[in-house]
């Protein structure tokens, strides 16, 4: 067990300083972080001094903007740097489990509108993009299915209102 988890039930729980992330993931906030580092920042100080050249910086708006987002790259970079430190890998799930866990694909049908299934990835926040399906531990849908098995129906609270799900399949 990882030393930033701690068990309770047989049950993994994870520390709220910790980034959970696939491989696939951790690439892409290196190769990002990599990015501001090696090409933004030249680029913003790039445009600091171009705007320094233009001389009076009280009245200088692009000596503004600049200052502006050489601090939001900075941010960026120690956040991404945090991130990454903090990083816990999610493994693809080879548990004999049927329990839906970060990591899971789960297909759902949604028993409200009588959709057509649809199937979830259950990740951290960092990964979420609901575009590809990949929704976020800790988003209404993701908390309410961890812990679901196939069979399950499941009754979740969204901004959008009151949604019944039935657990079609957790893989």
């Amino acid at each position: 067990m990882a030393d930033n988890t701690t068990a309770q039930d047989d049950q993994v729980i994870f520390d709220d300083e910790q980034t959970l992330v696939t491989k696939e993931g951790l690439k892409k906030l290196k190769d990002e972080l990599d990015h501001l580092k090696t090409v933004r920042r030249q680029e913003v100080a790039q445009r600091l001094k171009e705007a320094i050249s233009y001389g009076d910086l009280s009245e200088n708006a692009e000596y503004e903007e600049a200052k502006n987002e050489q601090a939001f790259v900075e941010g960026r970079i120690l956040e991404l740097e945090n991130k990454i430190k903090s990083a816990k890998i999610i493994t693809e799930r080879k548990s004999i489990s049927k329990e839906a866990e970060i990591g899971s694909h789960v297909t759902v049908r949604n028993k409200t509108d009588r959709d057509e299934p649809e199937t979830f990835t259950i990740v951290g926040s960092t990964e979420a993009d609901p575009l590809e399906h990949k929704i976020s531990n800790e988003s209404p849908i993701g908390k309410a299915l961890l812990g679901m098995c196939k069979g399950d129906d499941v009754e979740i609270r969204t901004p959008g209102g009151i949604v019944r799900y039935e657990i079609l399949k957790v893989a």
